[in-house]
């Protein structure tokens, strides 16, 4: 029988989601474990993508999705980042993995290099082995509040590396990197002529503290730019099973990126695109109400995790906290969300499933209804 290749069957399994679907095979357990909003979907948001059906226009849309939408998205960007950014730059896509997928194709040729973070969301590495390229871990360590540090990412730097991959808000860490050093990541690409990926999936929900893309920032002396940004609608409207997003290119890439996303998915539903358009153009008490209940559940659960002398990193963006379990877990997190998911029917997601250095560390979804949240922290084992 032929054998599948080989970086195929190499993909090592995801431990969030095997934590995940542990959890929901367990009777009556608390997941915390997946990163899913847990509100409704505004009306006007399911009207819109309704209307394009009872229109019956499911035909193809242009490879870059409607006009109307790139230019909602890119209005929402200038408006955020105060970046000078016209539509034709803006691509729809089936959502941020995809995206990511996209432009990781468009950069990276087999052996090539990409600098990722650990602790990172796993599809980074994932995705570019898939590619047949190397992901090269950069550390985030916890003394430095698992903020990037240049001179650690520069001396990971080969005559093979293409990417920087940068993700602020952060998965799993809730940590948003500061202005000064995202001016400083944009240089360091610019001097070792690197392209820069940039994760933004939850650019919408920071906590007292910007969020600052390096798209600010993108223009070295020769008018060269570097960033492409990738964009969702999964985390900011609630939308993560229509897939809908946006990447970003720099300017000059509209011929290429057509030709590009032709042969990796065509173009993306119209249904999805148009609930979207509304999603962004419409009424935005979804993503005011979100940020509330996220920032409530952060301090909520902090205060416990405090209570409990559990160290964690006080998230500054996105859904999540980041917390030091080492004092129960054995040097085997991964095995130990397994065993108290089986003992007190409370999922985790092991720090190990983003890198070598979440060994010890779990990351806590704050996304879904307070109590339950409540509930599941508060069965944390105290540190002595």
């Amino acid at each position: 029988m032929p054998q599948l290749a080989e970086h195929v069957r190499d993909v090592p399994v995801n431990q969030i989601r095997e934590i995940t679907e542990a959890a929901w095979a367990t009777p009556g357990a608390v997941v915390l474990s997946i990163g899913e909003p847990g509100f409704p979907l505004a009306r006007h948001v399911i009207e819109a993508g309704m209307a394009c059906l009872d229109r019956d226009e499911t035909n193809y849309t242009p490879n870059a999705g409607i006009p109307a939408l790139r230019e909602a998205f890119a209005a929402r960007f200038r408006e955020t980042q105060h970046v000078a950014l016209g539509s034709e730059r803006v691509y729809v896509v089936d959502g941020a993995q995809q995206g990511l997928h996209f432009v990781m194709s468009m950069l990276l040729s087999p052996g090539d290099e990409i600098l990722i973070p650990n602790p990172g969301y796993p599809t980074f590495a994932m995705t570019s082995r898939l590619l047949h390229a190397v992901p090269v871990e950069y550390p985030l360590y916890p003394e430095n509040d698992f903020q990037p540090h240049i001179t650690d990412i520069e001396a990971l730097i080969t005559p093979r590396t293409k990417v920087l991959m940068l993700n602020s808000p952060s998965n799993p860490l809730g940590a948003v990197i500061q202005e000064d050093t995202m001016r400083q990541l944009v240089d360091l690409a610019v001097r070792h002529d690197l392209w820069i990926i940039s994760d933004e999936c939850y650019e919408a929900f920071t906590f007292d503290v910007p969020h600052v893309s390096p798209a600010r920032f993108d223009s070295d002396v020769s008018g060269q730019a570097r960033v492409f940004t990738s964009l969702t609608l999964s985390k900011t409207y609630g939308l993560t099973g229509l897939r809908i997003g946006a990447l970003v290119c720099p300017p000059g890439m509209e011929k290429l990126m057509n030709n590009v996303m032709e042969s990796i998915v065509s173009c993306v539903a119209s249904p999805s695109q148009y609930a979207a358009l509304a999603a962004l153009t419409g009424p935005q008490d979804y993503v005011d109400t979100a940020r509330e209940h996220y920032r409530s559940n952060r301090d909520a659960a902090s205060a416990i995790l405090a209570a409990k002398g559990i160290p964690f990193l006080g998230a500054q963006g996105a859904f999540y906290l980041w917390a030091d379990v080492s004092h129960v877990s054995g040097g085997d997190v991964r095995a130990w969300t397994r065993a108290f998911l089986a003992s007190s029917a409370v999922a985790f997601a092991p720090g190990t499933a983003f890198g070598s250095i979440g060994e010890g560390w779990i990351r806590i979804a704050l996304c879904g209804k307070q109590q339950d949240l409540l509930d599941g922290v508060g069965r944390l084992p105290a540190k002595a």
